[in-house]
């Protein structure tokens, strides 16, 4: 089994950041790290990602638990093919300079925490999960399964199914919360979000880039609020009820929407017209049934190596 992979791809710089910043290289310590052995234990994964020496984490087989693995900086959390977390979630607080690819995490208690979630950290690489849970108990026995609060900022979520959730991903902690939220930066592309209630994301304060994203059988996708700023283009919603919407604050977030395509009885576009019409990155953007296509094909666990 070869990691090459992750030892020598430079973490994606899709993230958004202010113009005057320079080009961002968030990852080199992580990916220059040493490879941890392979782990099959939630004992194993908690001390392996319990410090900031720069390591890349692979987890093998199946952990079950009810409780939350917290992640310092400088490191990559790998899934092997099939890995999954079962009731135990991941949470990054206060660190940066981090990744976790191929995992499948499910049924994480709202009594424990997110499914993945991110407070105060920055330069972050969510890639090629598939988070779930389910929608038979309450709106509340779940929390989120992908949450950047706090300030969080510098996120790249990709080729992640997000599934079978009432409160699916929540930038932003409160309406009360400017002051730090204002900050938050995240983009969300070639991510397949199916049978959710909402929040996908809903997004207070910070700005969002959203594309290439495939959202079917959903009630409330993109929400903005508070003044947040997203840009949203060629996405499919396919029998979507609020594809992209401004709902549920006292204050209205803002949209500039272009390219997306409305089908299955969707609803449209009714948030506020923005201001956020391009991003400080290079990206390869491909027609939204282009998109749908690769996203059904190639989103989740499914890496090889």
């Amino acid at each position: 089994m070869s990691f090459d992979a992750f030892s020598s791809r430079a973490m994606e710089n899709k993230i958004l950041r202010d113009s005057s910043a320079a080009q961002l290289r968030s990852t080199d310590a992580v990916l220059g790290g040493p490879l941890n052995d392979l782990l099959s234990s939630l004992a194993a994964l908690k001390t392996a990602v319990n410090d900031e020496v720069p390591r890349i984490v692979v987890v093998q087989g199946t952990i079950t638990g009810n409780e939350i693995v917290r992640i310092k900086s400088n490191k990559s959390v790998i899934g092997a093919p099939g890995a999954a977390l079962v009731g135990v979630g991941l949470k990054v607080s206060g660190y940066n300079n981090i990744i976790v690819r191929n995992l499948k995490i499910s049924f994480v208690l709202a009594g424990a925490g997110d499914a993945v979630g991110a407070q105060e950290a920055s330069n972050l690489w969510f890639d090629h999960l598939e988070l779930s849970s389910d929608l038979a108990h309450d709106i509340d026995y779940y929390d989120g399964l992908l949450d950047l609060t706090h300030g969080t900022k510098y996120v790249t979520i990709s080729w992640c199914i997000l599934r079978d959730h009432w409160k699916t991903s929540l930038i932003g902690h409160n309406d009360n919360n400017e002051s730090e939220d204002v900050s938050i930066t995240a983009t969300y592309h070639h991510n397949y979000f199916k049978n959710i209630d909402a929040r996908g994301p809903s997004v207070r304060f910070g700005k969002a880039h959203i594309y290439n994203n495939f959202y079917e059988n959903v009630k409330s996708a993109v929400n903005t609020r508070m003044g947040a700023q997203v840009l949203v283009e060629n996405n499919v919603f396919k029998n979507v009820t609020k594809p992209i919407l401004a709902e549920l604050s006292d204050e209205v977030g803002y949209a500039v929407e272009r390219g997306n395509v409305y089908t299955s009885g969707s609803g449209s576009n009714t948030a506020p017209l923005g201001t956020l019409t391009s991003v400080p990155y290079s990206y390869a953007l491909v027609s939204a049934t282009a998109a749908q296509t690769a996203v059904v094909a190639s989103a989740g666990a499914k890496l090889t190596f």
